[in-house]
């Protein structure tokens, strides 16, 4: 299978051009006709030669999405359903804010994590995502934007399906392509990378000079909660993960997010919050409450909505900033992994049985 064609860099395309013994500006302008002009062809790639446009045609898939599914919702949100050259299929979304268009992209077919609460570990991890096919959602989702009246992508959220941190190499090459002034020029400090907490690959992170949003998925107050909602506490305890995060805020200099989705019940009590506030006292973080989208497969109730604010106060009088998080797509499918579960659901009752 050949490689997408979005899966380079700038210096990535440099280099190949000179092993096609082209100067280095051909990579400029192969980058300017796919994320400038967003073309669908090479032919459409008039300023490079013919043999030049025909070995791209030999060496690359210039798009490795199928658009199987779109959902719009009353609310901005839209809702993708890409399948992938295997048949496999992944989510991506884009969400109106008032300060413009951000898109949450996929970085694996499935998720290993376990997370309680998430759609998205349905079935399991079948793959890691190329930096093509990560790229390509950025790009699908603003041929879109550009179809309904030309608006831009301002933001990115890697917090669709799967783990970024699981798929490192894959999601950093992701950022600089989409980074590059010769890509799509979104800036680091508009691009935000969301982890379950892979303890490793958070100071691994830290060392990459990045300015980019690092939001910790956090979801209980303590140890033993965060075990039964997200097992991936088992490897990594949370004393180890905040120790980490702190490192990563001392390095950088960047403050840090923490998700916490409010589960009925479950982690959304007046003591939780009061756990929540105690623990990231002085940490100088944000605090992003999420209340939870529901799962049939998971049977979890949504908090109600006094509930919330109550909480985020309790959590805000430890002088922790927390904020709450605008619901999108509730008229769709919206909890992330959700229109992929119903989407492998529908593969499976057509599948023929032995007669």
């Amino acid at each position: 299978m050949k490689p997408s064609v979005y899966d380079r860099t700038h210096e990535e395309w440099v280099t190949w051009m000179k092993e096609m013994g082209e100067p280095a500006f051909r990579a400029d302008q192969v980058m300017d006709w796919l994320y400038k002009k967003r073309v669908d062809s090479f032919d459409e790639m008039s300023n490079l030669s013919k043999r030049v446009r025909e070995s791209l045609h030999e060496a690359f898939r210039l798009d490795p999405l199928e658009t199987l599914t779109v959902q719009e919702s009353r609310d901005g949100t839209v809702k993708f359903l890409f399948q992938l050259h295997d048949h496999h299929a992944i989510e991506t979304v884009i969400m109106q804010h008032n300060y413009g268009n951000s898109v949450c992209v996929t970085t694996q077919v499935g998720c290993r994590v376990g997370c309680t609460f998430c759609a998205s570990t349905l079935g399991g991890l079948k793959r890691d995502l190329t930096t093509g096919e990560v790229v390509a959602q950025v790009l699908a989702a603003q041929k879109y934007l550009d179809r309904k009246g030309g608006s831009r992508v301002n933001s990115v959220v890697i917090m669709g399906i799967g783990e970024p941190f699981e798929n490192y190499d894959a999601t950093l090459s992701f950022i600089r392509v989409i980074n590059d002034t010769h890509g799509l020029n979104i800036g680091q400090r508009h691009i935000t990378v969301s982890t379950s907490g892979i303890v490793p690959s958070i100071y691994k992170f830290a060392d990459e000079g990045l300015q980019v949003v690092l939001a910790i998925s956090l979801h209980a107050p303590n140890q033993e909660l965060r075990r039964k909602l997200m097992p991936v506490s088992r490897r990594y305890p949370l004393e180890e993960l905040l120790e980490a995060c702190q490192t990563y805020s001392e390095k950088t200099g960047r403050r840090l997010t923490y998700e916490y989705a409010l589960i009925g019940g479950k982690n959304d009590q007046d003591e939780h919050a009061h756990e929540l506030g105690q623990l990231l006292v002085g940490s100088g973080a944000l605090v992003n409450l999420i209340p939870v989208n529901f799962v049939p497969e998971r049977n979890y109730t949504r908090t109600s909505r006094n509930q919330i604010f109550r909480f985020q106060k309790i959590v805000e009088s430890y002088k922790v900033n927390a904020t709450i998080r605008r619901e999108h797509g509730s008229d769709i499918d919206a909890a992330c992994g959700q229109l992929r579960a119903k989407h492998m659901d529908e593969e499976e009752k057509n599948v023929p049985t032995d007669s």
